[in-house]
């Protein structure tokens, strides 16, 4: 196994989601979520850069200067339907508009990635393409009430209920649509290190 000791490992980010995949990759880090930046897209903005962006800016607006040590990881996941971007909805109405435009329909699930250290950074994107059966109103409206997902891109997590009877299909990543690409995070935070 890849040894990353010697280094500080630092997640930015309040997902759960992302808490446990690192966790799965099996080397210590800490959460530091303490940000100044503030989340907002430019309107003409390729949905494909969006979360490049956010990654990015994540990054630049950690509280403060990286110990020599240690290694900033940043990530934003947004659900691309056609060119629309959704990211988190902020309603029950809005999560239930999102699900029903995402029902029988394939969109693509973007997670973008940001290592940075005190001397270089790093960013790279991955898509996962997802593929949703119809999806009657009734169980979208169940699905919203009982699990609330609004801390998820597009309204939905392919590991909650809806993932189950609802994705027909994906193309990538499953842990991609989850929020953290870790098959491609692996192999570039052991490149990042070497550098």
């Amino acid at each position: 196994m890849r040894d990353f000791s010697g280094k500080s490992i630092i997640l930015a980010s309040n997902s759960p989601r992302r808490k446990e995949l690192l966790c799965g990759l099996g080397f210590d880090f800490t959460i530091d979520t303490i940000n100044t930046f503030e989340e907002s897209k430019e309107p003409d903005r390729e949905p494909e850069m969006v979360p490049v962006d956010m990654s990015i800016g994540k990054s630049h607006g950690f509280h403060r200067e990286l110990e020599q040590d240690e290694i900033l990881i940043t990530a934003d996941t947004v659900v691309i339907l056609g060119r629309e971007v959704l990211g988190k909805p902020h309603s029950r109405e809005e999560a239930e508009e999102m699900l029903g435009k995402l029902s029988g329909h394939s969109h693509n699930v973007v997670t973008s990635v940001t290592l940075r250290d005190s001397r270089h950074e790093k960013t790279f994107s991955v898509s996962t393409e997802v593929v949703f059966d119809v999806l009657p109103k009734e169980d979208i409206e169940w699905y919203v009430d009982k699990f609330s997902p609004y801390d998820k891109a597009g309204a939905y997590g392919i590991q909650d209920w809806i993932g189950y009877i609802g994705i027909k299909e994906i193309r990538g990543s499953y842990y991609n649509v989850m929020g953290l690409p870790v098959n491609r995070l692996w192999h570039e935070l052991s490149l990042f290190v070497k550098d």
